[in-house]
């Protein structure tokens, strides 16, 4: 029997790879080493640029081939740093001494000493972490929200107007518009896309115990504080001024609290939809050439909201755990935090895999509206909660004598199944005035629906 050793052991990394390789260009260990080159780099240019240790800036040629090495970093750099980490057992370092090598082949050996100068490997691992990060969640992660975001708009514009029987609790309610349920969905992501991008990515270079003591030894006519923000801000994040070894991580927990719990609203979306769909108000498109059971042919299964549910699931559990380890690390640093950021890709893998299968979902599904009219014309009773708060109004207005109405209607309406001229014969039986009685008689449960279809304009608030 042949070995299956080489296969794959995650299916982010097999069945779903088309829909994760986007993540892997910056939160894969290569995207990671590339970063974390890009850092050091930036770092060493810094440094001339202040003067450390009687450097002064580098032409522009040079500075170009430095920031080159990052650019062209690729699969060569990824086997030659294996190679090195085999010997330094060290990741950062084997960055380190690449960069030392690729300093001597520039011609730059003379700057090999600041290579890594006055850093802990945390300096350069937050602000590579930090940096691949914001990459992944700008160019991956919302683009692929954005695209079912989008998909959730079209759809509650489209069926703003297609009244629907609610169901709280499970049971009749109120009518609402298919349109308007989906925009409650719609306006909650929109508002957690914006608390996502709002989170603060910080960074810090600030040496062993974060307090610059090597630097300032080293070379104390340096301001070094103000050229610790400079570098930080430069590299596009926000500068933490104080910390320990390691940058204490408190965006990372926001971002992937604020993400879990946009996981959350995805999932709920997820079993409405289905819910939709088991009780035809949705029905799906059959796909030319897809199979929905392999016993049943007339099946066309919800399968890619259940997909996005069973990821979103994964995705929350990795982002979870990542949110209640990061916040903590013992004293000045320990290592648990190295360990867990490793599967930030995992966390977002799983989400982007949802959001795939969700966009897919959307566009394969429609509105059946005359399952959703018929649907309103069996449950007249519904109309209960108009007939007694009208009847309400009047009482309070003078106009009427009636009394008790909730339990009035109670009692015609309880459990019961109510036609809609049993309804409009208790109607006119009632001491209301006439104009009263025919806006009362001429409702039925489809144009019940209140503001529903203009609610959906919310949206481009």
């Amino acid at each position: 029997m042949p070995p299956l050793s080489a296969q794959p052991l995650s299916p982010l990394d097999g069945r779903y790879r088309a829909i994760t390789e986007p993540l892997a260009e910056h939160l894969s260990e290569a995207g990671l080493n590339r970063a974390r080159l890009k850092v050091e780099v930036e770092w060493l240019l810094t440094l001339t640029e202040a003067g450390v240790a009687g450097t002064s800036s580098l032409p522009e040629a040079d500075r170009a081939a430095l920031r080159g090495l990052v650019d062209a970093f690729g699969d060569e750099d990824v086997a030659e740093l294996a190679r090195i980490e085999a010997r330094t057992r060290h990741d950062v370092k084997a960055v380190e001494y690449l960069l030392r090598d690729r300093l001597e082949r520039l011609g730059l050996g003379r700057l090999a000493e600041l290579t890594h100068f006055a850093f802990t490997s945390e300096d350069v691992n937050n602000l590579a972490v930090a940096l691949t990060v914001r990459d992944a969640l700008r160019t991956v992660w919302l683009p692929a929200f954005d695209a079912v975001l989008d998909r959730l708009i079209d759809r509650a514009r489209a069926w703003a107007a297609v009244p629907m029987l609610a169901r709280t609790h499970g049971q009749p309610a109120t009518p609402t518009t298919m349109g308007k349920e989906l925009a409650v969905f719609a306006h909650r992501l929109q508002r957690l896309r914006r608390a996502v991008l709002a989170v603060e990515i910080l960074g810090k270079s600030n040496g062993a115990s974060g307090d610059y003591a090597a630097h300032l030894v080293a070379a104390p006519e340096i301001d070094w504080e103000d050229l610790s923000r400079r570098f930080v801000t430069g590299l596009g994040l926000t500068w933490n001024p104080l910390t320990t070894q390691i940058e204490s991580h408190d965006w990372q927990v926001e971002l992937y609290g604020r993400l879990t719990h946009v996981n959350g609203v995805l999932h709920n979306l997820c079993t409405d939809v289905w819910l939709y769909i088991a009780d035809g108000a949705l029905r799906q498109l059959p796909v030319e050439g897809a199979t929905g059971s392999s016993t049943m042919p007339h099946k066309v299964n919800p399968i890619r909201f259940e997909n996005a549910e069973a990821n979103l699931e994964l995705s929350t559990g990795v982002l979870g755990t990542l949110e209640r380890t990061l916040v903590t690390s013992r004293l000045q640093r320990d290592l648990t935090d190295s360990s867990t950021q490793r599967n930030i890709g995992v966390g977002l893998g799983h989400a982007l895999v949802a959001l795939s299968n969700l966009a897919r979902g959307l566009d394969e599904v429609d509105v059946d509206e005359a399952r959703l009219a018929a649907d309103l014309e069996v449950n007249q009773e519904v109309l209960g909660e108009a007939v007694q708060t009208v009847i309400r109004a009047e009482i309070a207005a003078g106009r009427s004598s009636l009394t008790n109405p909730y339990e009035l209607v109670k009692e015609l309406t309880r459990g019961r199944r109510v036609t809609a001229e049993h309804l409009r014969a208790f109607v006119r039986g009632l001491d209301l005035e006439p104009d009263v009685q025919e806006r009362l008689a001429a409702l039925t449960p489809a144009t019940y629906t209140g503001l529903a279809a203009r609610l959906v304009d919310h949206l481009d608030d």
